[in-house]
């Protein structure tokens, strides 16, 4: 806590903005280190390039520490990932970039959205169930780790309008 405090006091604050081609790098190292299949710079540069794909960066000062990603069909989006800098996390940051994310895909007409989170994911979980999402369903088995094992999904669902 103290770092981001020390960040805070230097003047740096955080901010939710679109993110830009140039951050696909720094976006895959913070995907890689969250989730135990990264995704690579070129598929960051892709979707920040879909005109279907909602990507912001969250930057505390200059530094990117996090990221949110959905994507649009009709009314209804699915976040596809959202992190956040393990060393940045317990500080609210992560409920900024949500509903900050939320609020530009409802501004977008976007009324419904979906997303997937691994059941046992419980600070995730608890991000959600704040954020007004409801589970809607579970897959089971649905994400394998890199030991074999595998863990079930829920499906949750929040409405915009």
């Amino acid at each position: 806590m103290m770092r981001w405090l020390s960040e805070w006091w230097r003047g740096g604050t955080a901010a939710v903005e679109p993110a830009f081609a140039r951050d696909a790098a720094r976006l895959a190292q913070l995907h890689g280190a969250s989730f135990a299949h990264g995704w690579g710079e070129g598929e960051f540069e892709t979707m920040i390039s879909e005109r279907n794909t909602l990507v912001h960066r969250l930057r505390l000062g200059r530094k990117i520490i996090g990221f949110a990603v959905s994507r649009i069909g009709a009314d209804e989006a699915e976040i596809l990932s959202i992190a956040v800098d393990k060393g940045q996390r317990g500080h609210g940051l992560s409920r900024t970039l949500l509903m900050t994310h939320l609020g530009h895909l409802a501004g977008r007409g976007v009324r419904t959205i979906f997303l997937e989170v691994e059941e046992n994911n419980q600070p995730a979980r608890r991000l959600y169930d704040r954020a007004g999402f409801v589970v809607v369903g579970r897959r089971e088995r649905y994400y394998k780790q890199p030991n074999g094992e595998h863990l079930n999904a829920l499906l949750m669902r929040r409405d915009l309008s």
